[in-house]
């Protein structure tokens, strides 16, 4: 059982919050600009298990790609994958492999869904108070926090339900 889902990670700066002197003004360097990629990501909470693909969109095509290869990566398991109510999600164009089941969450319920957690612990620790020059830079340092992440830290994205 995988829980899915995808994030924007740009080069746009996110400030966090700091303490400052009183009576001294601080100044901040910040990235102006746009360009961002996507990170779909599907997380076994039980095992640690994570599967990623970094795309430029959130569309129906991205979706299928990832589909294909989370399949493939599996091999011939069956896999329950949960995931949000996203438009490209439910679309006629949607290729879902024979060895996936799709099961949606219920509308606006992010809560529900432990790769939130996941995001917030990147964006927290690859992109706030950080100046990334470039998209390529920002991507490749995801890649290699993502691959140096262990799997007892993954399995603390799920629930607690006792």
């Amino acid at each position: 059982m995988f829980f899915f889902d995808e994030s924007r990670f740009g080069t746009h700066s996110k400030l966090g919050h700091g303490w400052f002197k009183k009576g001294i003004r601080t100044q901040v360097k910040v990235k102006t600009g746009r360009e961002n990629f996507y990170l779909y990501s599907a997380i076994n909470p039980k095992n640690g298990k994570e599967i990623s693909l970094f795309a430029p969109y959130v569309n129906t095509d991205c979706m299928n790609i990832f589909l294909e290869q989370m399949s493939k990566n599996l091999e011939s398991r069956e896999i329950f994958l949960i995931m949000d109510c996203a438009s490209w999600h439910r679309s006629k164009g949607l290729k879902i492999p024979e060895s996936i089941t799709i099961i949606y969450l219920p509308p606006y319920s992010p809560e529900l869904n432990p790769v939130e957690r996941f995001w917030q612990y990147l964006k927290d620790n690859i992109i706030k108070n950080k100046i990334y020059d470039s998209i390529q830079l920002l991507e490749k340092t995801l890649c290699v926090f993502i691959v140096c992440l262990t799997q007892d830290l993954l399995k603390c994205t799920r629930h607690n339900l006792i």
